[in-house]
């Protein structure tokens, strides 16, 4: 049985591409490449939650207006408008990571402190060491590790070093009842550029009590920006991560290594549309 070919819809199918333009193709462009930006900064964050809370609300609302629930669907209109005043406040740290990005261009564009592969093979090697070694002694530190957004303001409240990553440095940083030992280490790429920085500590009151404050201020500095913050507590040994306002604790020398390799490497899909800029930018 043959179906019937409605014309009449193929015809305004075409009529529709007809009306499209490289202009209109490029402004699609421009606004897939910020959707998927922006998506990609709350990807594995506490706001990707308040996204789909979002997204049901606006189900629901549809639902209910073709069921024709007028209660509902005015309760939930008046929902929306008042999440539309709330919104700047509960995504505070994600708009001010955005802005931030957008303020210092790196909003489509790949982080410069990406090494190759073997690079931050080498980097990723001597931070594990320096963890394992400083657990094993009992040896509180802070290292934290800047990925896109710079650390500029937390770099300048410590001792400015600027030097070469290695496990030797690194221990001899954090040496107990040395000028450097208490505050955070930064690093970016293969170089730590200061050390003995004060953190922002956390205002989560329901974080454990067995937190202290090296764990406080790394998550607290987690949750402002996009760093992996690593800490070695001073009373177990344990070594944890921290990471968007979460930590990640009582890892051993491979997970820690899996953990924090991303901040020094990126894969090829994982930015495509900073790429493809990037790219364009290069041959200008």
């Amino acid at each position: 049985m043959l179906v019937p070919i409605d014309f009449e819809f193929t015809n305004k199918v075409r009529e529709l591409v007809s009306t499209i333009t490289p202009l209109d193709i490029f402004d699609i462009i421009i606004v897939a490449a910020i959707l998927y930006r922006m998506y990609q900064m709350i990807q594995d964050t506490r706001a990707i939650t308040l996204v789909k809370g979002l997204m049901v609300i606006a189900i629901l609302t549809i639902i209910c207006g073709w069921l024709n629930l007028h209660v509902m669907s005015w309760l939930l209109q008046k929902s929306s408008d008042w999440l539309l005043i709330a919104l700047p406040i509960l995504f505070q740290p994600e708009l001010r990571r955005a802005l931030e990005h957008l303020g210092q261009g790196q909003f489509l564009r790949q982080s410069a402190s990406l090494l190759d592969q073997k690079e931050a093979d080498s980097v990723v090697d001597e931070i594990v060491k320096t963890a394992k070694k400083l657990s094993q002694t009992k040896t509180g530190a802070l290292m934290v590790l800047e990925r896109e957004m710079k650390l500029n303001d937390i770099s300048v409240t410590g001792i400015h070093i600027d030097g070469i990553i290695s496990s030797e440095f690194l221990l001899n940083v954090f040496i107990v009842n040395t000028p450097l030992h208490d505050g955070a280490a930064i690093i970016r790429g293969n170089r730590l550029i200061s050390a003995a920085c004060v953190l922002p500590l956390t205002e989560n009151h329901e974080l454990s009590t067995e937190l202290g404050t090296r764990h406080r201020a790394a998550i607290g500095l987690s949750e402002q920006c996009d760093a992996l913050i690593v800490v070695v507590s001073e009373e177990t040994g344990t070594i944890s991560v921290a990471e968007n306002g979460r930590m990640v604790r009582h890892l051993d020398e491979q997970t820690l290594a899996a953990k924090i390799r991303p901040a020094f490497t990126q894969k090829d899909d994982d930015n495509l549309f900073g790429n493809v800029f990037a790219k364009w930018r290069g041959k200008k």
